[in-house]
């Protein structure tokens, strides 16, 4: 039984919750926050909702003022359904990349797990957001809600003017090509009016320079034949259109001439949205295993103080233990390796390397065994890393042994799997290579890129597919995806597969044989 002194040391006794106690929880864990691992959040802004606006939640991708498409109603549903009837269960929490950060608890948890899921929500992923380079390169946290309630309120007008069909076609459309309608390098700032009328300028002037009227009379060389005029003026239609180009939604919304001005403005939303996610597809492992592991610290510094019950941290523990168990490979419930899992024991490896380290840690780690002050290695991991390189730098011997990890080579034309790297030196090298590059998103995502079309002529659109280890694109995506480029293209688009190792063609595919 609890004493009365104890209990009145306690951030709260029993399971119900109230806006109070939500308060000074969050208080209790920012101050510990800051104090033990040196936490650096933007302000949070929480709200307490239901189970039905959890689901609506979750079929807009998460995100608040988000515009109507009929894709996230049927989403929308289908949650609903395998909720109802026990198949799926929901987040406690969800947590947007904005400024304020804003955090989402469900209503139906327990006063254990809101203090739970406010450490890892409005404490671990919020310093994530706001510390890790590819966010801070390639996101406005502070301008993403106003441009969604711009984007939601554009679109209904849209529909208001255009009607739901023609509005619905062009998201249709764009939503298709989501995966290939982002930025994968910073491309170098635009040059502003007053410099692009200088480089004109100078262009003119040297030309007056350059020119000479006798070259006009003379004859056309002879040693120029038709294929080479043919290769200088692809060479400057490219120049002059930036290709190749790996972002298609960006194409299409500068360069079609089909396309309305408002539905160059769909487009354009469409492509923000998928930037502003294209970060968090190269983080999971980071992102969920810094809020585990931040969550899982600072509840433990609570407890530690007396700040949390002892039923109340058994009820923590428990729903920690849920996020991360890992099913092992033949189980049922197998769909591949758990990020929270993963990023967690990375992180807490890390730690046991700076304080504890073996001889082979030594040998793995010389930068950082044994020098104790753990929070600075993980902040700068936190801050500097995507998933592919944090693995290929932070994935020890010891955590490849406890994980049972090695490669298995598989040749297609090869009747079996074969045992490629084991637990050795060398092994060891090879196993951490291939789980990083399994979790780098330029070499699982298709590498498909704009590389010429003549807008002066049959305005053909020829795209290009890197093809890598021999996979090829599933045929029937294939052909819709297709069918939605030509949808915003409005003419003829042709898909060329190239080997990525000898160039060869591998097949090609058109929109009219559609």
């Amino acid at each position: 039984m609890v004493s009365q002194a104890r209990k009145s040391e306690l951030l709260f006794s029993g399971s119900d919750w109230d806006f109070k106690k939500l308060s000074r929880v969050y208080d209790e864990i920012e101050a510990v926050g800051r104090e033990e691992l040196r936490l650096d959040i933007y302000p949070v802004q929480m709200e307490v909702i239901s189970s039905e606006q959890m689901l609506d939640a979750y079929s807009s991708v998460g995100m608040p003022l988000m515009y109507r498409h009929w894709s996230f109603g049927k989403r929308f549903l289908h949650d609903e359904l395998l909720y109802r009837k026990g198949a799926r269960g929901l987040a406690y929490e969800i947590v947007i990349n904005s400024n304020p950060c804003i955090v989402y608890l469900m209503e139906e948890n327990t006063m254990a797990l809101q203090a739970l899921v406010t450490a890892h929500a409005a404490l671990g992923h919020n310093h994530f957001f706001k510390n890790n380079h590819l966010f801070r390169q390639w996101t406005d946290a502070g301008g993403i809600l106003s441009y969604l309630d711009f984007a939601k309120s554009y679109i209904a007008r849209c529909e208001e003017r255009h009607g739901l069909a023609a509005v619905e076609a062009i998201l249709d459309s764009a939503h298709a090509l989501m995966e290939q309608g982002v930025f994968r390098y910073r491309r170098p700032p635009k040059l502003s009016s007053e410099q692009q009328r200088e480089g004109l300028r100078e262009r003119l002037e040297y030309e007056e320079r350059s020119f000479n009227d006798l070259w006009r009379t003379l004859p056309p060389s002879q040693g120029t034949s038709k294929p080479e005029a043919e290769d200088d003026n692809l060479a400057e239609r490219k120049k002059s259109l930036n290709l190749p180009e790996e972002n298609l939604l960006y194409f299409l919304e500068k360069n079609s001439l089909v396309l309305e001005p408002w539905q160059r403005e769909i487009v354009r939303i469409v492509r923000v949205i998928a930037q502003y996610f294209y970060p968090q597809r190269q983080t999971q492992v980071m992102n969920e295993g810094c809020a585990t592991f931040v969550h899982y610290t600072l509840m433990n510094t609570l407890f530690d103080r007396g700040r949390i019950s002892e039923g109340a941290m058994l009820e923590i523990l428990r729903n920690h233990s849920n996020v991360v168990f890992q099913p092992s490979y033949d189980d049922p419930r197998f769909s591949g390796i758990n990020p929270y899992a993963l990023g967690l024991d990375m992180m807490q490896d890390i730690q046991r390397i700076s304080t504890a380290p073996t001889a082979e840690d030594r040998d793995w780690f010389p930068d950082i065994a044994g020098r104790g002050d753990w929070r600075d290695t993980l902040l700068d991991a936190w801050a500097n890393h995507r998933d592919e390189s944090f693995i290929r730098q932070y994935l020890s011997p010891a955590l490849i042994r406890k994980w049972r990890l090695f490669v298995l080579a598989d040749g297609a034309d090869e009747p079996h799997y074969e045992v490629a790297s084991i637990h050795n030196e060398r092994g060891y090298a090879r196993i951490r290579s291939a789980l990083a590059q399994s979790y780098d998103i330029g070499a699982s995502r298709p590498d498909i890129q704009v590389v010429d079309v003549d807008l002066l002529g049959d305005r053909h659109l020829r795209l290009q597919h890197t093809v890598k280890d021999g996979v090829m694109l599933e045929s029937e995506s294939r052909d819709a995806t297709l069918r939605h480029i030509r949808n915003l293209w409005g003419y003829d688009v042709s898909l060329a597969a190239i080997d990525g190792g000898t160039g060869a063609m591998l097949s090609e595919r058109w929109t009219k044989e559609l």
